[in-house]
C-alpha cells in the first residue's frame, strides 16, 4: 500500500486522483488521522490531506510524523509525500524539513524530489520549474500572499530548507529511461547526497521515473508523479475498475471562494455573470460570527435555483490593503474562520453540494465540517475531483487549488453537479 502525506486539502484530493486513475483503489483522510480513523483494508492506497504548508515547522513535521506513523501501522511500504506542483513554501520551510523527518521515520537514503506535472503545466528542465511557458518566478506565483515563489531554481528552493545534499538528475538521464534513473540514484546514495530533484517535462518521464522509485521506501513529488508511480505500482499488481457514479444527485449547490490567484478570480468574474454573489468583507467586519451572518441572510433572500458564491477573492493590490491594515496572520484566521461558519450554515439550510476554491479555504470548509473520509468521485478538471462523504447525512464536496481549472471552471461543476434548489 502507498501512504501518502499532503500539505494541503486541495493537494490531498488532487494525488487521490492521480492514483485513482491508475486502478489504485484510493481512501481519502482528512486531519490527523487517529486510532479510531478507518478506511477500507483493501485499499492500494491512502491519502491524508493536511493543512501543514504553511503551518509553524514544527507543527508541520509533527503531524506529518504522526500520519506517517498511522500509516505504517496500517501495512504502507511506502509512503509518498505530496507537495504543490509549484512547490509552494515560504522560504524557511515546509518542504524541505517534513521531507527531512519522513527519511528519518522510513530510513530512507535518497528521495526523489519531482514537482513536475505536465497536465497542470508544471515542467522542470534543467533543474528550473516552469508554470506553462513562464519561468516559476516569473509566472503569477511570484505575489501568492502566502508563499511567494520568487525563485525557479528548485534545487536551491529545496537546500534553503534543509541542512542535507541536494542534487539534480537531469532531463537527459529520465529520456535514457528507469534504469538510468535507478543507477543515478544509487550513485547520488553511495555520495551521501539525500535528494535527487529530477527533471520532467512530460507523462512518459513521469511513468519512467515511476518505475525507478517503485520500490523506495519514500518518495516526494506533485501528483504528476503519483500518476507514474501509480502506474508503476497498478502493473506490478493488478488495476481496477472505478465507478463515475454520483451517489448525491440534485441537490442544492454553493460555491465558497478564498483564493486570491489569478485562475480564481478569472472564474469569479465568469461565474458572477450568471450566478449570484456575496462578497465577505474582511476589512467592513473583522467579526468572524457576524461576517457569516451577513452572509447566510444574502443566502436566505436568494430565489429557488440560485447557487450562490460567496467568496472573500480580491486582486493583489486590495490583498495588500486587507493584510497591511490587520495582519496577515488576523486576515487569514478572520476569513477561514468565516468560510467555515458559513460552510456549516450551507449544510444546515440543506446544501448538500459546496464547491470550494482555495487551499486554505478548503482546510477550513473540510475542517469545519468534520469531515474525516471520502470515496474519491470523477473529475470535473484535471485533478479536481467530486468528494462523497458517507453516512446518512452525505454532501458532497469539490475542493479546488486556487489555480486549477479554466476560467469556466465553477460554471461546469455546478452544471456537473445538476444543481437546483
Amino acid at each position: 500500500m502507498i501512504g501518502a502525506i499532503a500539505d494541503d486539502f486541495t493537494g490531498g484530493t488532487d494525488v487521490a486522483v492521480a492514483f485513482r486513475r491508475a486502478g489504485l483503489r484510493t481512501a481519502i483522510v482528512f486531519g490527523v488521522p487517529d486510532t479510531t480513523t478507518v478506511v477500507p483494508a483493501d485499499a492500494d492506497a491512502v491519502v491524508v490531506a493536511l493543512k501543514s504548508r504553511t503551518t509553524p515547522v514544527e507543527e508541520a513535521v509533527r503531524e506529518s510524523l504522526r500520519t506517517g506513523e498511522w500509516l505504517l501501522e496500517r501495512g504502507a511500504d511506502q509512503l509518498y509525500f505530496k507537495y504543490c506542483s509549484t512547490f509552494d513554501s515560504r522560504a524557511e520551510g515546509n518542504i524541505g524539513q517534513v521531507s527531512d523527518a519522513l527519511a528519518g521515520l522510513t530510513s530512507a537514503q535518497v528521495v526523489a524530489v519531482v514537482p513536475s506535472s505536465p497536465e497542470h503545466g508544471r515542467t522542470q528542465y534543467q533543474g528550473h520549474l516552469f508554470v506553462h511557458d513562464s519561468l516559476l518566478s516569473e509566472s503569477p506565483m511570484r505575489h501568492h500572499p502566502l508563499t511567494p515563489m520568487t525563485n525557479s531554481r528548485i534545487v536551491e528552493v529545496l537546500a534553503a530548507q534543509t541542512t542535507e545534499q541536494v542534487a539534480l538528475v537531469h532531463h537527459d538521464r529520465v529520456r535514457a529511461g528507469a534504469s538510468a534513473v535507478v543507477r543515478d540514484l544509487a550513485t547520488l546514495e553511495e555520495s551521501g547526497i539525500r535528494y535527487a530533484v529530477i527533471d520532467a517535462v512530460s507523462d512518459e518521464d513521469l511513468s519512467e521515473i515511476g518505475v525507478a522509485v517503485a520500490g523506495a521506501r519514500l518518495v516526494t513529488g506533485a501528483a504528476g508523479l503519483a500518476g507514474g508511480l501509480g502506474r508503476a505500482r497498478a502493473a506490478q499488481n493488478h488495476a481496477h475498475e472505478v465507478s463515475d457514479a454520483d451517489p448525491i444527485g440534485e441537490v442544492r449547490t454553493a460555491v465558497l471562494a478564498g483564493s486570491c490567484s489569478a485562475r480564481t478570480l478569472q472564474q469569479l468574474d465568469r461565474y458572477r455573470e450568471q450566478q449570484p454573489g456575496h462578497f465577505i468583507d474582511a476589512l467592513a467586519e473583522q467579526q468572524p460570527v457576524a461576517l457569516a451572518a451577513a452572509a447566510l441572510t444574502f443566502y436566505d433572500t436568494l430565489p429557488v435555483g440560485a447557487a450562490p458564491v460567496l467568496y472573500s477573492s480580491v486582486p493583489p493590490e486590495i490583498l495588500q490593503r486587507v493584510q497591511a491594515e490587520l495582519g496577515v496572520n488576523r486576515a487569514s484566521a478572520i476569513l477561514e474562520e468565516a468560510t467555515g461558519l458559513i460552510a456549516r450554515g450551507l449544510i444546515e439550510r440543506g446544501v448538500r453540494r459546496l464547491v470550494v476554491a482555495g487551499g486554505e479555504t478548503s482546510g477550513a470548509v473540510v475542517t469545519a465540517l468534520e469531515v474525516r473520509t471520502g470515496v474519491i468521485g470523477r473529475e470535473v478538471a484535471p485533478g479536481v475531483p467530486w468528494i462523497y462523504t458517507q453516512g446518512t447525512d452525505a454532501i458532497a464536496v469539490l475542493l479546488k487549488s486556487g489555480n486549477f481549472g479554466s476560467s469556466d471552471f465553477l460554471l461546469e461543476a455546478v452544471q456537473t453537479g445538476r444543481v437546483s434548489r
